[in-house]
């Protein structure tokens, strides 16, 4: 894949902010498929989700169009399923973060049918942290944005409160 991936947007955060959205005016619409590579993702309060909701013309769509369904993967105890409908954003990993020394998140989500206004936008969830309490979790699944519109962007954000202190976030476009 190297070569592959052209980096359309990225942020990296070093200091408390509450959001971090890629894409937007920077979005480019000639790709049909998208990654966002987040990599040491650290929160400020712990026992918090990390959520992401879609953007459309550079704003955070907060309807209830997001459905999901995860395979959680856990070093403590054995697999189980998850599933959510009608949510108004993503979990970005199905556990609460952490927000002491080590307690990070890592991934990639895969964006498709972004640009399509008469279709529905989907991901792939591919992400794994070391999570509240101490320990190794990670998803695999599904999800889609249950709205024929065009998306030019994702927000990521702590859910019911809380900020990213540290992290990188990176939006590519997939050359054809």
């Amino acid at each position: 894949m190297a070569g592959s991936l052209i980096k359309i947007d990225e942020e990296i955060v070093t200091s408390a902010v509450a959001s971090v959205e890629l894409g937007g005016s920077n979005w480019d619409s000639s790709y049909d498929v998208y990654m966002v590579k987040m990599s040491n993702v650290e929160i400020d309060t712990a026992s918090k989700y990390i959520a992401m909701r879609v953007t459309e013309s550079g704003t955070a769509n907060t309807t209830t169009n997001y459905d999901a369904a995860y395979k959680n993967l856990r070093a403590d105890t054995t697999f189980n399923n998850s599933n959510y409908t009608n949510l108004s954003y993503f979990y970005t990993i199905n556990n609460v973060m952490g927000n002491t020394v080590n307690q990070t998140l890592n991934g990639a989500k895969y964006i498709f049918n972004a640009n399509d206004s008469s279709e529905y936008t989907f991901f792939t969830n591919e992400i794994y942290a070391f999570s509240n309490p101490a320990i190794l979790w990670g998803n695999i699944g599904v999800e889609v944005f249950t709205s024929n519109s065009s998306v030019d962007g994702v927000q990521f954000f702590v859910f019911d409160s809380g900020n990213f202190d540290n992290g990188t976030f990176t939006l590519y476009g997939l050359k054809k």
